[in-house]
């Protein structure tokens, strides 16, 4: 562990960015998912202080929830006066599995369910914080229970359908934490999200009740992003069920991600709708099926691109990035793909 460390600071040339540790995480048999998303998580900045804030608040008897749990094992990262290591995230796996028996098997498991699972289980606890600190007869309303985690992962959509027979337009919002996407081969995040914005014509089968109509008719149907989040979470479907296999097959696509994004083919027309986001996580997925393979995170801290396989931390250059954009044949020993992909909205002016 420690030739590791001092291999890291070696390459970094002994300058390490001020404010950073770059720590490895144990795995405790099948945890690669959870580092992974961990790690990404840890250097999504406007979260790290959020919950960094929080654990100085908690005393030693606190901390036993699993917002709690993640907010001490982010301040011991933090706080360690060494710069580079390994930390065994005991605790938090310990809570994880006693409150989520998913994740209780030593299975391989899926990093997006668990990242979901992790942001709809914070929204929960602060909640609960919430509603705790007010009269129980109060009368709340939704607004004053969104919490710091909504504003920075969350976003909406609406779902449009057009009626073709009387132009009337039915929408409807749902809000979104990560947005998953359909895979192609040999395309990109772009046009990802391109088709998932794309209308479709509802008819034959498959025709729309139209409200105003008072019957079912022909109607397009389409979904925009209407308002964005300051962290972008993208989720690559490489999933997909194969009916004539019986079972999920992984789809090792070539996906080229940019460094840089922009949402304007997307979402709607919004006055933050041009602002770029950057790239900052790639959470990758290494083998050839959904039921095994493992976990790895390539992260953006200051200029320096690091990648984390659990307890190994390494300086790599940013052209190695297009080897995590999938393979263009069919059948390829290239089964490093991204997963899962954060992008962090850049600051106006």
């Amino acid at each position: 562990m420690g030739g590791a460390s001092s291999k890291l600071e070696k390459s970094l040339g002994g300058q390490l960015p001020e404010g950073e540790n770059y720590y490895g995480l144990e795995n405790f048999g099948n945890t690669c998912y959870c580092n992974s998303v961990l790690q990404a998580l840890y250097f999504c900045q406007p979260f790290r202080e959020k919950l960094l804030e929080r654990a100085q608040t908690l005393s030693s008897s606190e901390g036993d929830n699993l917002l709690d749990c993640l907010s001490n094992l982010f301040l011991q990262i933090h706080s360690q006066k060494k710069k580079t290591g390994v930390i065994a995230p005991k605790r938090f796996v310990q809570r994880l599995k006693k409150d989520n028996e998913l994740f209780r098997s030593y299975m391989h498991q899926d990093a997006q369910e668990f990242f979901n699972y992790l942001l709809n289980e914070m929204c929960d606890i602060l909640e609960r914080e919430k509603r705790a600190a007010l009269p129980k007869t109060a009368v709340i309303p939704p607004d004053q229970l969104r919490t710091w985690i909504h504003d920075t992962f969350q976003g909406k959509l609406v779902n449009e359908t057009r009626c073709l027979y009387c132009e009337n337009v039915t929408s409807r919002d749902e809000t979104f934490f990560d947005l998953s996407l359909d895979v192609e081969q040999n395309s990109s995040i772009s046009a990802c999200l391109k088709n998932f914005s794309s209308t479709e014509t509802l008819g034959k089968d498959d025709k729309f009740l139209c409200d105003n109509c008072n019957g079912l008719q022909e109607a397009q149907k389409g979904m925009k992003v209407k308002s964005l989040p300051k962290i972008l979470a993208l989720h690559l479907k490489r999933f997909k069920y194969i009916e004539h296999l019986g079972r999920y097959r992984k789809l090792s696509y070539r996906v080229v991600f940019p460094f840089k994004l922009k949402l304007s083919n997307t979402a709607e027309r919004t006055p933050d709708v041009d602002i770029p986001y950057s790239l900052f996580a790639v959470v990758v997925h290494v083998g050839s099926g959904p039921n095994h393979g493992h976990y790895i995170c390539v992260i953006k801290s200051k200029d320096n691109w690091l990648i984390f396989d659990d307890e190994n931390v390494d300086l790599i250059d940013e052209s190695v990035l297009p080897n995590f954009f999938g393979s263009s044949r069919e059948f390829s020993g290239n089964s490093d793909n991204g997963y899962i992909l954060l992008y962090e909205q850049e600051r106006k002016g």
